[in-house]
């Protein structure tokens, strides 16, 4: 019988394909356009077909009976379990007790022990409920505060007995069930930001002489002070033998010339008072108005706020 190349009636050739393995149309088919639920092959005549559904490019919906693979959820992962213990000498320090390096020397003589037992050994870790004592006194891990505090002029940085003085520790009274510490100096007719905390870690390193803590001041004097003498705050002057500078140093815009600000990198506050008195000026008022980075913005006299951790971490960081 001679071959005429023709398909029987309702075959369809492999030839007839698309080159992009989709069906030309929905026609014929029992597929609507832009459905994805699949066809039952049906036959026609001698030969049938299986006929997939178009992929319309949405989203692959995966575990559900569309004739996609079915995929399992992965397992969760494991969560590693964060190592709450920490070094006694940061335990000790954390506690306000003595800085790390004293600890050191503190557990190297024998006087710390941790739940009975003598501790000597460098590097040893204790837990939260690990029983600390030094001395024979149970020493408590409290949380590290820091409290930002804008001064008003009158008030002691320290703690008075007398409760008719007038001292910060008034102001703070509810900031903090721990005890704090401020940082650095600032006089008693001065007034402005000063930075109370219970980390004495943090305590020396900005207190430490070496360290360039910014600390911007605004300054009323009890007399206009001359281009010339304003010039020398930032050229540098010996005062007792010693050289200080000011980093930078301007008149205040808009006001006299008696009113000027002047901004220092020391830990030292009372290095502004010595340069001005060098030059034969007395400060009639004096404002702390930025200190290591921190300003007076949206912190009333006689109010204080908590630091931000990104304003801690700042402070560890330099």
């Amino acid at each position: 019988m001679k071959k005429t190349g023709k398909a029987p009636a309702g075959a369809r050739s492999s030839k007839s394909k698309p080159a992009s393995g989709k069906p030309a149309s929905g026609r014929g088919t029992g597929a609507r356009p832009g459905s994805t639920k699949p066809v039952s092959a049906k036959p026609t005549g001698d030969a049938t077909e299986e006929v997939k559904p178009a992929r319309t490019g949405g989203p692959k919906k995966y575990g559900t009976r569309t004739g996609t693979p079915s995929f399992k959820r992965p397992a969760k992962a494991h969560m590693p379990k964060f190592d709450d213990k920490i070094r006694l000498n940061k335990y000790l320090a954390n506690a306000g007790l003595c800085s790390r390096r004293e600890a050191d020397t503190l557990i190297e003589s024998g006087v710390v022990t941790v739940n009975g037992q003598v501790i000597t050994e460098m590097g040893y870790k204790v837990e939260p409920t690990d029983v600390v004592k030094f001395d024979g006194a149970t020493v408590k891990n409290e949380k590290k505060r820091y409290v930002l505090v804008n001064k008003p002029v009158d008030f002691s940085l320290r703690y008075e007995e007398d409760h008719s003085k007038k001292s910060v520790y008034q102001l703070i009274k509810s900031a903090s069930k721990e005890p704090l510490i401020p940082v650095g100096k600032l006089d008693k007719s001065a007034a402005g930001l000063v930075l109370y905390t219970n980390d004495t870690d943090l305590e020396l390193k900005l207190t430490h002489p070496q360290v360039r803590v910014s600390q911007l001041f605004h300054l009323i004097l009890n007399k206009e002070m001359s281009e010339e003498d304003l010039e020398k705050l930032t050229k540098g002057l010996f005062v007792d033998e010693k050289m200080f500078k000011a980093e930078d140093a301007s008149f205040v815009k808009g006001k006299s010339h008696n009113e000027i600000g002047v901004k220092i990198f020391s830990s030292k506050s009372n290095m502004v008072k010595l340069m001005i008195g060098k030059l034969g000026y007395e400060i009639v008022k004096l404002d702390r108005v930025e200190y290591a980075g921190l300003t007076k913005k949206d912190l009333p006299r006689g109010h204080y706020r908590h630091l931000l951790e990104k304003e801690v971490g700042f402070l560890k960081m330099n």
